[in-house]
């Protein structure tokens, strides 16, 4: 263990894993944003989806005429 080279590997091996680390989960976020961000416009859509809906049964039931 007093080899300076056995040092030097051990500082390489950490210095990479810390590396391996940090792309790891900055790729990992990334993802988890673009998934939460597509689910955001689905969930928005489906809203919109559903408002129309409501908005044509409230027409419907009450008499207003349909534009």
């Amino acid at each position: 263990m007093n080899e300076p080279q056995v040092w030097v590997l051990i500082g390489v091996f950490a210095a990479s894993m810390f590396g391996m680390i940090t792309v790891v989960s900055t790729l990992f976020i990334h993802v988890v944003k673009a998934e939460i961000g597509g689910l955001r416009i689905e969930v928005l859509g489906e809203i919109r989806a559903l408002d129309r809906d409501v908005t044509a049964l409230y027409r419907n039931t009450f008499g207003i005429d349909r534009d």
